[in-house]
């Protein structure tokens, strides 16, 4: 369906009562064309801008983590978004391991909380963060809802990831709503948090979020996405328009086509406004997370963050018509067969229960209002987007290219040292880093003053206070990658000749030397 916005509001216009009263007689005059004795009324918006991030974060580092969601947060509201949806245990980190067995990662966490609602991260604008929650004595993996400086739901994981790399069953115990208590409970907040911010308790459980506006927001996180019963489906039963999903989902190859899908063919089938939020980089593990954050609307994206960068904080935002969300879910009548049915199978309300009520939160905008539609807010998304997919050698050498950025950064090396033969191996592994040279200097040089800028200049020990930046990938290649070609009396030129050249192009400080009398 394609939607524009209005040149002018769409009029409803009622007959002004008479000064004799509503109950006298026509008259019979000829109708007056002049319409000034009618009063209208504006049909209410349906327009919402809206927010998901890549957000680079590290594992335990609580402080670092919660200034990346600050700005994500920031760059939303300057995008005049009033829901922004982060990634999967965004505050702590993903790969904290066994440290979510300790009880300090949870405080610490709602250490963080605390300070992004103190520094203004959820003013005017829905959060929805990823953390993990101790609760009845049950660590969870949460999504924690928040809007001006409260915490309105905190929503528990309700399955673990245990294949593959993952292993969250191991931390974390996947929440079954209690049957006793209509699927109902509250969580204590901690004493840090209810003495700043006067809140003591919040709604813990399967609900959503229902606005005054008529506007509904649910949660789905990671794994639930891949289950045969997910939970958008219940979710897209219900009534629920926007679902987040906020991922720690790491790169395999081939992997972003199949989460592709998945979306897609849930709001294909579903309708509704899917959001994935996904962290991006290496977080201390031996995996990279591939971000690629996206906005879906009925089975067609609408928004795409990049799978592969080396920028800490990418924010995307779409305005979206939920108009078209109700008159796709309207053009199926199995859908609409199946939702009554679901109303009639839990009585009157229709799972009304698991909605929260939030009458003082007004998501969508009015386009006709010039204050609200600042020139930063993205236009209504009427087009597919034309999809950034990597084919499968990019991806090869893109995903171990930014890992490998972020554990030279981080680990406080100086650079890399390359047996470099000549041969394919140790040949492939030189251009990986060669293309690490080329991503940092690109975005080094598009923002000498920004994160990237900074840590390429302290990585090769320029003076940090300059505003130095490599004028080429080969110069900053010879800062932080040596090669030697170590051969023998048995060694060919060719071999050596082939190295020396691998070198001179990636621009690595190389040295030919034979190793017969090491």
């Amino acid at each position: 369906m394609t939607t524009t916005y209005p040149s002018s509001p769409t009029r409803q216009f009622h007959r002004q009562s008479s000064a004799t009263g509503g109950g006298a007689p026509p008259s019979s005059k000829p109708l007056s064309t002049d319409i000034s004795s009618y009063a209208y009324t504006r049909t209410p918006s349906s327009l919402i801008t809206l927010a998901t991030c890549n957000l680079n974060q590290w594992a335990l580092d609580f402080d670092g983590n919660a200034s990346r969601i600050l700005t994500s947060c920031q760059i939303a509201k300057d995008q005049h978004a009033s829901y922004r949806l982060g990634p999967e245990l965004e505050l702590c980190g993903y790969g904290c391991e066994d440290h979510f067995l300790e009880q300090d990662t949870f405080d610490h966490c709602w250490e963080s909380l605390v300070r992004l609602l103190d520094e203004g991260a959820s003013d005017g604008l829905v959060c929805d963060f990823g953390m993990p929650v101790l609760h009845g004595g049950v660590r969870y993996n949460c999504r924690v809802i928040c809007y001006n400086r409260r915490v309105l739901l905190i929503r528990p994981k309700t399955a673990m990831a245990d294949n593959g790399n993952y292993r969250e069953g191991r931390y974390f115990t996947a929440y079954t709503a209690p049957t006793t208590s209509g699927g109902s409970e509250r969580h204590l907040l901690p004493t840090n948090f209810a003495n700043k911010f006067g809140q003591r308790d919040v709604p813990f459980g399967l609900h959503y979020i229902t606005c005054a506006d008529g506007t509904t927001i649910g949660c789905e996180s990671c794994e639930e996405l891949w289950t045969p019963q997910s939970s958008h489906i219940d979710l897209a039963l219900r009534g629920v328009e926007i679902i987040g999903n906020g991922s720690g989902s790491h790169h395999e190859l081939r992997k972003l086509s199949t989460r592709m899908e998945l979306m897609i063919n849930a709001t294909r089938k579903c309708g509704g406004v899917y959001l994935y939020s996904n962290q991006r980089g290496c977080d201390g593990s031996r995996t990279y997370y591939d971000g690629c954050a996206m906005i879906v609307v009925n089975g067609r994206i609408v928004a795409q963050a990049p799978q592969f960068d080396v920028q800490d904080v990418h924010v995307v935002t779409a305005t979206v018509d939920l108009d078209d969300v109700r008159s796709y879910r309207a053009s199926q009548p199995s859908f609409g067969i199946q939702a009554a049915r679901l109303a009639t199978e839990e009585g009157s309300g229709g799972g009304a229960s698991n909605g929260l009520l939030c009458d003082d939160i007004h998501l969508v905008f009015d386009p006709l209002d010039v204050s609200l539609s600042g020139k930063n807010r993205p236009k209504v998304a009427e087009e597919d987007l034309s999809l950034q997919i990597a084919a499968p050698e990019e991806e090869c050498c893109l995903g171990p290219a930014c890992w490998l950025w972020d554990f030279l950064r981080r680990s406080g090396a100086a650079g890399f040292f390359l047996p470099l033969s000549g041969g394919a191996d140790s040949s492939s592994v030189a251009a990986i880093v060669a293309v690490m040279c080329i991503l940092v200097t690109k975005a080094a040089r598009d923002d000498p003053e920004g994160i990237v800028a900074q840590d390429c200049r302290r990585v090769c020990r320029q003076d940090e206070n300059s505003l130095w930046v490599p004028a080429t990938p080969q110069e900053m290649g010879n800062h932080v990658l040596h090669t030697t070609f170590m051969g023998t009396d048995n060694s060919s030129e060719v071999t050596k000749s082939r190295a020396k050249r691998l070198g001179d192009a990636i621009g690595s400080y190389h040295l030919s030397i034979k190793i017969d009398l090491m």
